[in-house]
């Protein structure tokens, strides 16, 4: 009866081993599971990220689409451009220095 035993046991036990196998290094492994929930959390990062400066750019857009005061915030601010008969003053910081003197 003793000798029964020992191969009932080792054929469960492989058994065993050979169910969990796939559960820790197969495919749908656990390891898998772990590393596709990390990559699911930083794209969902991403995206929001990226939703919100659609969001900022389709603003921008509708505002230049609508007006033309957003038009004129961006020639003045990027191109430094100024309205006829406007006369435009340039304060230079404390700290630098004059053109001639460079």
């Amino acid at each position: 009866m003793g000798k029964g035993i020992k191969p009932l046991t080792l054929a469960l036990l492989a058994a065993i081993l050979l169910l969990q196998y796939p559960q820790w290094l197969g495919k749908g492994s656990w390891a898998r599971v772990w590393e596709l929930a990390r990559q699911l959390s930083t794209q969902r990062t991403t995206n929001q990220q990226l939703q919100a400066r659609n969001a900022a750019l389709d603003a921008e857009v509708r505002d230049l689409k609508q007006g033309f005061e957003a038009v004129e915030e961006r020639a003045r601010s990027e191109l430094g451009m100024v309205k006829q008969d406007e006369i435009f003053f340039e304060i230079p910081d404390a700290g630098s220095k004059p053109a001639s003197a460079k």
